[in-house]
């Protein structure tokens, strides 16, 4: 019937569904908050007890990929799991900032609830909604370069006015802006980072105008390669530059080059078990095996699919 709200079968409207599932989440949320708060008590667990920041670090970076292993496996029962391992990261990080006096998880929260309603003035500003994800993204990058001149704008003197520049010492002087590229972590995998600063530099106009410029690029990188002696740092060091190249092409491409060598790895690995199981099925180990039977291997596993 007309003004009646919309109902499902158990019943419930849907603004009621939406605040029960508000809070069964802030009831589990706060239940979560509790438990890590209660293993880094002193009668607590001592292992969550002895760990600090760097000790656990790494375990932020596997937690995570496992969790992108879930996705990519469409895995949505391990996901669930995944996300909560990632989650659980996240808290005890805080509650060894909050032990130590620094922040708290509730800190970590509103910051990210700020954060996120200020990068998206379209949705909850005055300015006009986007009407695609490009134009979303072209709103975030200019908030994000809003926010790097905020915390780099001078400080005003006593009077309320900025130091003059004339006779300013180095000390005076205001801090140096925070550059394009600092806020990329220095601890992404090599081809995200890459792909990341290079984007960062693009937008600012430092670009090859084709995609044949960046091939160019490549042979260009491959030659300097090739001229440096084998086995030396210069020769590796130019592979880097060889392989920063490749990442870029990729980029120009629309390729996210992490996943698609991610991709890559996955269908060899894919492959190479199957060679593994030609192999048993014929008896030998592929230890035992020599390069040309290993080669037909391959080829009968690529066959197959």
């Amino acid at each position: 019937m007309a003004g009646m709200k919309e109902t499902h079968d158990d019943g419930a409207s849907s603004s009621q569904r939406d605040r029960s599932t508000r809070v069964d989440a802030s009831v589990a949320f706060d239940g979560l908050t509790e438990t890590i708060w209660r293993l880094r008590q002193p009668d607590g667990c001592p292992w969550d007890r002895a760990q600090t920041h760097a000790s656990i670090a790494k375990n932020m970076l596997e937690e995570a990929y496992e969790a992108v292993d879930c996705i990519e496996e469409g895995d949505a029962a391990h996901l669930r799991e995944e996300l909560g391992d990632v989650l659980m990261q996240v808290m005890l990080h805080a509650q060894i900032a909050a032990d130590a006096g620094e922040f708290s998880i509730a800190d970590v929260v509103g910051d990210l609830d700020e954060k996120l309603i200020r990068r998206h003035p379209h949705v909850f500003g005055e300015s006009s909604g986007a009407h695609d994800a490009a134009e979303v993204l072209d709103i975030w990058d200019a908030v994000k370069r809003a926010e790097r001149e905020g915390r780099s704008a001078p400080q005003e003197g006593p009077a309320g006015n900025s130091a003059s520049a004339e006779g300013d010492s180095e000390a005076s002087r205001p801090e140096r802006p925070e550059g394009l590229l600092d806020s990329v972590p220095r601890s992404l995998p090599a081809l995200m980072q890459a792909e990341k600063v290079s984007k960062r530099a693009a937008k600012v106009g430092f670009e090859w105008e084709t995609v044949d410029d960046v091939w160019r690029q490549v042979a260009e990188e491959r030659s300097e390669f090739e001229a440096e002696a084998p086995g030396s740092p210069e020769r590796a060091m130019e592979f880097g530059d060889l392989l920063f190249a490749l990442v870029n092409v990729a980029r120009k491409e629309g390729i996210d080059a992490e996943s698609a060598l991610r991709a890559s790895t996955r269908k060899f690995r894919a492959r190479w078990s199957a060679v593994e199981g030609l192999a048993w099925r014929e008896g030998h180990a592929v230890e035992d095996l020599s390069t040309e039977e290993l080669n037909r291997l391959w080829e009968e596993a690529k066959a197959a699919e």
